[in-house]
């Protein structure tokens, strides 16, 4: 058990737990940074969580909820107040719906975490400040202290894994809902860009081509919140084929998140919601895409297309290009 010591101040209102980890700072850092691994981890060992929103710096949000033995599920929301990139982070933590939407009725609590490197590798403190007496003890009575017990206790699994996370592992896709699926990949590059590659058309027209042998007819880029835009692409043999995605950006916060809808032309039906966060990590940016489908058949029917394989040979071209955009 990495736990050295929890300390409960009644008088104070808070709550310090810390626990040391035989890895790097940076490993600790990126376990928390990656909504992938922070959901093997977070809460208790019976109640594993999802995370469908996870916007890692300052003013961002994060959405999760956890499911319990019998189906049950208890969601949570955080706030980032303020974020010193890989030393500490803190965050208003509360109850919400399943869509992220703070429960006014149950408390709300301020959480700060600080990554410390040590002689043996790094040590994590967590501190808890409650907002009353009543908060306290009713979260206590509600399972907090064992619940981040349990919580540290599984993380050594998680940081010892050094390969599924990594950069260079291609692209890892996971179903979270019927509607929603997480399309995750690390980037060799900074956010900012991995940004400008999304956002330059002359960019973007030489790696978003999924497999070889087509070619960006269009390339129309939203820049601002409102913007519509629209890719098309077409056979580079003979021009055959030719299909176009179109949509709208909806959010905008640079360089770290955008969501925007998106349909196929001809194709009748709801839009997608795409919902892509960048977050720097050891080895690069990491790339999450979080799709939210009209219902579970369209799900099923574009996953059962290799929109993945495609994704995955396009994030190897745009690697490329960063690498070829370093060197000019």
């Amino acid at each position: 058990m990495p736990i050295t010591s929890i300390t409960k101040d009644t008088d104070a209102l808070t709550m310090t737990v810390v626990a040391d980890f035989p890895v790097p700072v940076q490993r600790l850092w990126d376990a928390h940074a990656d909504p992938r691994q922070l959901e093997r981890f977070w809460g208790p060992a019976e109640w594993p969580a999802t995370f469908t929103r996870h916007d890692f710096h300052a003013g961002g949000r994060s959405h999760y909820w956890m499911t319990g033995p019998d189906g049950t599920r208890a969601a949570g929301c955080w706030e980032y107040l303020a974020m010193d990139p890989g030393r500490s982070f803190e965050v208003t933590d509360g109850f919400a719906d399943e869509f992220g939407t703070p429960d006014p009725e149950m408390p709300v609590m301020r959480l700060r975490l600080v990554f410390e490197e040590t002689p043996q590798g790094s040590r994590l403190t967590s501190k808890t400040w409650f907002n009353s007496a009543a908060d306290y003890q009713q979260l206590l009575e509600m399972g907090m202290e064992e619940g981040l017990t349990s919580a540290m206790g599984q993380m050594d699994a998680v940081l010892q894994d050094l390969t599924s996370y990594a950069a260079g592992s291609g692209v890892h896709t996971q179903v979270l809902t019927d509607t929603k699926v997480r399309i995750s990949r690390v980037i060799r590059g900074t956010p900012a860009q991995v940004r400008q590659a999304h956002r330059d058309p002359d960019l973007l027209r030489r790696w978003l081509l999924g497999p070889d042998g087509w070619r960006m007819s269009d390339c129309q880029v939203a820049t601002k919140v409102g913007d519509s835009y629209r890719f098309a692409w077409e056979k580079e043999e003979d021009g055959s084929d030719g299909f176009a995605l179109y949509g709208e950006l909806l959010e905008l916060d640079e360089p770290y998140r955008e969501v925007t809808t998106e349909s196929m032309e001809g194709v009748p039906g709801e839009p997608n919601v795409n919902e892509q966060t960048l977050t720097p990590i050891e080895g690069g940016t990491l790339l999450t895409l979080i799709v939210t489908y009209p219902s579970v058949e369209v799900r099923d029917m574009v996953l059962g297309t290799g929109m993945t394989d495609g994704m995955e040979t396009s994030y190897a071209r745009l690697e490329e290009v960063l690498r070829a955009s370093a060197r000019a």
